[in-house]
Order: C-alpha cells, then sequence, then structure tokens
C-alpha cells in the first residue's frame, strides 16, 4: 500500500491552495494521509480528487472540521496488519507504554513541527512530512512524505517538492 503524507498546509492562510506539485508527487497513492492544521475542509476536498483523505485535526484547526467524517483527533488504522496512527502533536506526546491510547502503533504519522523526519524509536517508525507550504515556518514549496506498508513492514520517505 502506497500512502501519500502531508502535514501544516495552513490553507488559506499560508498558501491559497494545495500546491500544484502535490499531485504529481501523490500519483498513484492509496490514501492520503493528512497530520492536520489543515484550517479549511477545502484542502481534504482537493486531495480527495487524487486518492481517499483522512485527516487528524491539528491545534490551529476549527474544532467544526469534526463534523466531517474524515476528520478525527486521532485514527488508529490496521493496514496490511499494521497498527497506524495518524495525529497531529509531534509522537513524543505518545511514548511507551502506550497504555490506553489504543493498540500499540507500528507507525506514528504526526504533524505540528513543521520539519521533516523520520525515526524510529522502541521499534515505532515515527514519521512527520514537514509542510509543502511552510516547511521551518518560512513560506513556499517544502516537503511530503511518502509510506509504502505491506504486510512484511513499513518504509518511510521525504520528497522535496
Amino acid at each position: 500500500m502506497r500512502i501519500g503524507l502531508i502535514t501544516d498546509t495552513h490553507i488559506p492562510d499560508i498558501a491559497s491552495k494545495v500546491p500544484d506539485e502535490v499531485a504529481g508527487a501523490f500519483d498513484k497513492v492509496d490514501l492520503i494521509l493528512h497530520a492536520g492544521d489543515i484550517y479549511d475542509i477545502s484542502v481534504i476536498d482537493e486531495l480527495e480528487q487524487i486518492a481517499p483523505v483522512l485527516v487528524a485535526l491539528g491545534d490551529d484547526d476549527p474544532f467544526g472540521l469534526l463534523k466531517d467524517e474524515r476528520v478525527e483527533m486521532k485514527h488508529v488504522l490496521d493496514l496490511e496488519g499494521h497498527t497506524v496512527w495518524l495525529v497531529h502533536e509531534p509522537p513524543w506526546m505518545y511514548r511507551p507504554p502506550w497504555g490506553s491510547e489504543g493498540p500499540a502503533p507500528d507507525v506514528v504519522v504526526h504533524g505540528h513541527s513543521h520539519e521533516a523526519q523520520i525515526r524510529e524509536s522502541d521499534g515505532v517508525l515515527l514519521v512527520g512530512s514537514g509542510s509543502p507550504t511552510f516547511l521551518h515556518y518560512r513560506r513556499g514549496l517544502g516537503t511530503l512524505g511518502m509510506l509504502e506498508i505491506t504486510p512484511e513492514g513499513a518504509e518511510a520517505h521525504i520528497i522535496r517538492l
């Protein structure tokens, strides 16, 4: 399964729309995970023209977005036999033991930091895709992520726009 990762688009405050380069980068993805701070529902609708979209509510997103079935505070997904968490806050908020947060994740997709990063901690793959519009809090083209999941495992990489 090929999953496009995006976060912190901040539309329309930082950019008027999702950059055109995103569609090319997400060509042939099966799913798009947006790790929050979309600001406007139009972002989800625009991305859904590429593939199905799920969104974690960001700290700057209006709570009214939770009325949309694609938006949750946290998604816990079973993808190819792996538990994937989609959250906005950085993974340090979710340290082992995982406790009552639901099934322990194999992968945590997050946003909030505006920094592209992939790392492993205690056997969990942590992926922050940066921002396509506001990387390191600077306007302009930034980064996306790609997550490849098979029954055998998960790998991620960062895409520079």
